[in-house]
């Protein structure tokens, strides 16, 4: 990937991990869709794992995020190669994203608050929880305000989606700080917890979620921050 193109040469790291299995669903019979499917069931199943309050179970679970990012990042590419671009795979993968995180929070905070007998983690892991609905709900009402926007623009002032021209490169140390809040540490997240949840640490997710899920939302409302592709 070259910085011209408007791209992060190295992150998300997720993305290197897809490039390896993005040839085999290629040739599976699997549609861009399913692949979509598959990655909502490993979030889900994590969401699950995270619930139980056991360390294995969350490393379980862990393992189970990491395949849920891959393919999470892998169908966008299935649907372009196959031919099955649709708008109705766009909001699944969007609706799944939502799912899939909201879940985790909720399991985590069940899970910790099992393990510790304290209601705390489980408030903590619903407002975290809470935090991502927003965010899902925030970027819907967006998305339809910028195609508002977009089409009461005259022909020649339109880009098209998806171009270069629509994405550029952070600039200035404001700008680096919402890239990486808002979208390396996002499409990376798995590897956050698989690091925590090796040691048993993924309960300072719980206080983390809680706060940067509705610092995250916000800042779909800073003008620039929709403006980078990483």
């Amino acid at each position: 990937m070259s910085m011209a193109s408007g791209r992060l040469p190295t992150l998300p790291l997720v993305r290197h991990l897809a490039s390896w299995a993005t040839p085999w669903l290629a040739r599976s019979p699997l549609s861009a869709n399913q692949v979509t499917f598959l990655s909502m069931a490993f979030g889900l199943g994590c969401a699950a794992a995270m619930a139980r309050g056991e360390w294995a179970w969350t490393l379980g679970g862990a393992v189970m995020l990491v395949f849920s990012y891959v393919l999470d990042s892998c169908d966008g590419e299935i649907a372009r190669l196959k031919n099955q671009c649709s708008e109705f795979g766009g909001h699944f993968d969007t609706f799944v994203d939502w799912i899939v995180h909201t879940a985790f929070f909720a399991g985590l905070g069940v899970g910790v608050s099992r393990q510790s007998g304290e209601d705390l983690w489980l408030w903590l892991g619903l407002i975290a929880a809470g935090g991502c609905t927003i965010n899902y709900f925030a970027g819907i009402f967006l998305k339809a305000r910028d195609k508002t926007r977009a089409a009461d623009q005259p022909p020649a002032g339109k880009k098209a989606s998806g171009s270069a021209e629509s994405h550029r490169n952070p600039e200035t140390p404001l700008e680096w700080t919402v890239v990486v809040f808002r979208e390396l540490t996002r499409a990376d997240f798995w590897l956050v917890v698989l690091a925590l949840s090796i040691f048993d640490f993924t309960w300072v997710l719980l206080p983390a979620g809680a706060i940067g899920a509705q610092i995250y939302w916000a800042t779909q409302f800073i003008g620039f921050a929709r403006e980078f592709y990483t």
